[in-house]
Parts: structure tokens; C-alpha cells; sequence
């Protein structure tokens, strides 16, 4: 890439927002995009010991006065004699009916781990891995374009995923799982084993941040003797895409370029029978063919090039 080259501008589909950690509470943020059905929010943090009331709301825009409509009002309350959840909807000033769920899956003074996930019609929220509830929109969700955080909570990270693209052999919250802090953020070349292969059904998933003038970025897959089957390589020179095989075959993917300068982005991979499924945030975008045997003879991830590495996990 050319100095003072233009980079087309991705559609807001596309776009994936960056994680935040240690926010200051009260947080209110931008959504990149806004939100839509395939989306989800990770919150991953802990409930102070003495904690009263916390809330995550999901709000149409973010001005003080008047105050914006909040399509989904998220609303743990620790102070009662039964502790309890509250959702609700505000529009136009006033609340609607509430929703209320008695058996709170938080617990004061412990860590949790919460998805809030967007489907067409509702909302559904799990906590620690557990489905806790659902709550059906009030408002359409295309008018939510803020995230408001307010209350009794130590927030470490809030993150901005997709859901799985791949429908086959997913399951409801397919990719949360916490975040790794940013102090703590992963060396590049980095290489996890693959002890037992790639069996179907097998998620590999890569989170990161390209560096300010990228050169190019792999992910190379290796077997028991160390030769490479298969490599998916994105060249930041020709703004290219391709799967690499172990004699140096390249076949281009024909797809939008995501590995911009200094923007987030994720890598799915997703093993079946004989080959591998591709997915760049959260849209998938092809697969490559190696035989069932090759997969289960890999033994070795490695990732390499000019990216911040936040999350490597399979």
C-alpha cells in the first residue's frame, strides 16, 4: 500500500468494533454500525461485594436532555430481599411494562461472563455460559446505535462479536468466551499445538488489531511433519486474500479485503468433513478442501505477520 493511498470504505456489515477494557463506569459508548440481528455485546466483569443495582442499556442515541428512547434496558438489583432481574423499554419519556426474572444467575461479589445476543425478534442473555433469558423488542433494533453501562459493576472488557456465520453444528452463544486483557496480549509468530487434529464440527477462531503499516498476515495449519498443508495468507501490498497449499498453489478468495491498518479484525475457520470453512468477521466467505485424514493429522497452528493478537482460540 502506497503512502496517502485511500482505502475504500467497508459497508457498516463488515465493520468490527475493537474490545474495550477497564472502562470507567458510568460508560457510554458508540455501537459501530448500530446494531442488528447476528450481532452480540460481551460483558466480562465482576459485582461488588455491597453492590445495589447495575445497568446495561442499549439506548436510541446518547444526548442528556432530552433523554434518548433505551430499546433494551438490562437491570441486575441485589438489594432486595429476593434478588432479581428487570428489563424494560423506555419511549418517549416513559417506561413500559416490566419484565421481571426471580432467580438472579449474578452474584455480589463474584466474576460473571455475560452475552447479551440480537436475533430478529429478541434478545436472548447468557450468563457464565448458561442461558438466563430472553426479552422480545419493544423498538426496532435498527434505531440502537449506543451502549450505556451504569451502576454497581467492575468492568475488565466489553467486546462487539458476530455470531457464528456457519449454521451448521453451532450452538446459541458459539463464540464468547473472555477476552485476554491487553496487558496481556499474545506474541506474534505465535503457535498453539493441535494435539489431537481437527475433527468436524471444530471452531478455530483469531482476534486482532492490524499494526500501522501492515506487510501481511498468515495463519498456516501443520501436520506430524511439520510440512504445511494449507495456509490462508492476506497480502496488505495487493490487498489480497488466498489459501496457500504445502507446494505453493495459491487460489485467491474473492472477497472484501478486512485486514485494514489499525483496524480489528476476526478469523473463523470452521473444520467439517474433508475441508475448512472461512469466515471473516462474521461473514463467510468460502472454504478449501484438504481430506479428512490431512485434518486429523494436523498438529500445529501458527500465526505470523504484522498484527496485534488479542485472542487465539479453538
Amino acid at each position: 500500500m502506497s503512502p496517502g493511498e485511500k482505502l475504500d470504505p467497508l459497508p457498516d456489515t463488515f465493520i468490527l468494533q475493537p474490545p474495550v477494557f477497564h472502562p470507567v463506569v458510568p460508560y457510554v459508548t458508540t455501537i459501530f454500525g448500530g446494531l442488528r440481528a447476528g450481532k452480540m455485546v460481551m460483558l466480562q466483569g465482576a459485582v461488588p461485594v455491597n453492590a445495589r443495582r447495575f445497568q446495561v442499556d442499549f439506548q436510541c442515541g446518547c444526548s442528556l436532555h432530552p433523554r434518548p428512547d433505551i430499546a433494551i434496558h438490562f437491570n441486575p438489583r441485589f438489594h432486595t430481599t429476593k434478588p432479581h432481574v428487570i428489563c424494560n423499554t423506555l419511549h418517549g419519556g416513559r417506561w413500559q411494562a416490566e419484565a421481571r426474572w426471580p432467580h438472579l444467575a449474578l452474584q455480589r461479589g463474584t466474576s460473571f461472563l455475560i452475552l447479551f445476543l440480537f436475533g430478529n425478534e429478541e434478545m436472548k442473555v447468557s450468563v457464565n455460559g448458561q442461558h438466563f433469558l430472553h426479552y422480545r423488542y419493544r423498538l426496532p433494533l435498527s434505531r440502537v446505535d449506543t451502549l450505556g453501562i451504569y451502576g454497581d459493576i467492575l468492568v475488565t472488557a466489553v467486546g462487539f462479536l458476530n455470531i457464528s456465520p456457519f449454521v451448521e453444528g453451532g450452538s446459541e452463544y458459539p463464540v464468547g468466551h473472555p477476552f485476554l486483557l491487553k496487558s496481556r496480549s499474545l506474541e506474534v509468530p505465535c503457535s498453539r499445538a493441535l494435539p489431537q487434529g481437527l475433527w468436524p464440527g471444530q471452531v478455530i477462531i483469531v482476534r486482532g488489531l492490524a499494526l500501522p503499516e501492515p506487510k501481511d498476515f498468515t495463519l498456516s495449519l501443520l501436520d506430524e511433519a511439520a510440512h504445511v498443508p494449507v495456509t490462508l495468507r492476506a497480502s496488505f501490498a495487493d490487498r489480497t486474500l488466498a489459501w496457500v497449499s504445502r507446494w505453493g498453489r495459491k487460489k485467491l478468495i474473492l472477497a472484501p479485503f478486512l485486514f485494514y491498518p489499525q483496524r480489528f479484525f476476526e478469523v473463523l475457520l470452521l473444520c467439517q468433513e474433508g475441508e475448512l470453512k472461512l469466515a471473516l468477521n462474521g461473514q463467510g466467505v468460502g472454504a478449501t478442501s484438504l481430506g479428512q485424514q490431512a485434518l486429523e493429522r494436523l498438529r500445529e497452528l501458527r500465526i505470523s505477520g504484522s498484527v496485534q493478537l488479542y485472542c487465539v482460540h479453538y
